[in-house]
């Protein structure tokens, strides 16, 4: 009997978790469809460029959503398009709740009209919980979002449950912490300082600046968190999953990691700004990933060690003549 090759759509191909997870599935044989910004940076496709078909949309556009469902006929359907640098949420909330909310009902309601066998991944967040009332978080910790970009997530994500429930639709949500690579951006904090550690051990930079570095977060590695994601969609039924490594490190961990691979030490070479220290911050944000352990057979594999030393020879390798 002839195996039927899957089909997926990636909203969001280009970025970071898009673009690990296009690789993925271009490995198990998937074809491949990515939504992306009109021209947008594709470099991070570049192990599967020839491999996936890419289509350029504006906050891909309901009517893009209807056409390329009922051309593509999707297995599949995984939405990373957002807004994802938090503070950019406060500058332009209306602009958040464009990108992160109000996509997520165009495509609920294509694939509920269009494509209703499709199963449908949402990229939600730990910014859900913002302050949260108990540590670690799981699945059922009450939300309590502390920016427009944590309320808009929560939105989106309280709105594919609906749909779950009320159409019986295989929608799953993947409540992810802050999980990090070289495709990072570089206006991110974890970006920022692997390159400020590149460029001074190559003798280009002499300082770097930085809100406070006491503020905690539960990292993780992209690339094992976008394999969690894919399982979320091999379950026989839909679920919610927390991915998150379940332990916290501070910014000042990150940075005695990521300076001392580098063999400098980074008390020389950072100065604080208060003017840079975020006005409301989270609370203590440290996820527990047992229900992905326990029904996906979940675990991470790259240490936060090594998620800093990886980025940091990335930018090492970047800078380098």
């Amino acid at each position: 009997m002839i195996q039927k090759t899957r089909r997926a759509i990636i909203a969001g191909i280009a970025g970071q978790d898009g673009s690990y997870l296009a690789e993925l599935l271009v490995e198990k044989g998937y074809k491949v469809l990515g939504f992306l910004k009109k021209d947008e940076d594709t470099s991070y496709l570049a192990k599967v460029i020839r491999d996936v078909v890419l289509e350029e949309t504006e906050l891909v556009r309901k009517e893009d959503i209807i056409r390329w469902s009922r051309l593509f006929g999707p297995d599949e359907v995984y939405n990373f398009a957002a807004m994802s640098f938090i503070p950019e949420s406060w500058d332009d909330p209306y602009g958040a709740f464009q990108a992160n909310t109000l996509l997520v009902a165009a495509f609920l309601e294509v694939l509920k009209n269009h494509c209703p066998s499709a199963r449908f991944y949402q990229a939600s967040s730990s910014e859900i919980f913002g302050d949260p009332p108990q540590s670690p978080q799981d699945e059922d910790t009450p939300h309590n979002p502390v920016t427009p970009y944590g309320v808009s997530k929560l939105a989106a994500h309280l709105l594919a449950g609906l749909y779950r429930r009320r159409y019986g639709m295989y929608v799953a949500s993947g409540i992810l912490y802050n999980h990090e690579s070289p495709r990072r951006q570089d206006h991110f904090v974890t970006q920022k300082i692997a390159r400020a550690a590149a460029e001074i051990s190559l003798g280009r930079a002499d300082k770097l600046k930085l809100g406070s570095i006491d503020a905690r977060r539960d990292w993780g590695y992209a690339g094992d968190f976008v394999r969690g994601i894919w399982l979320m969609l091999q379950q026989p039924a839909a679920a919610d999953y927390v991915l998150a490594t379940g332990e916290t490190h501070s910014i000042r961990d990150y940075l005695q990691e990521a300076f001392s691979h580098v063999g400098l030490r980074w008390e020389d070479w950072i100065e604080t700004d208060p003017t840079l220290v975020r006005p409301v911050d989270v609370g203590r944000l440290v996820g527990n990933p047992s229900r992905a352990r326990e029904r996906l057979g979940w675990a991470p594999e790259v240490s936060f060690e090594k998620l800093v030393q990886m980025m940091v020879d990335a930018q090492v390798k970047k800078l380098s003549p």
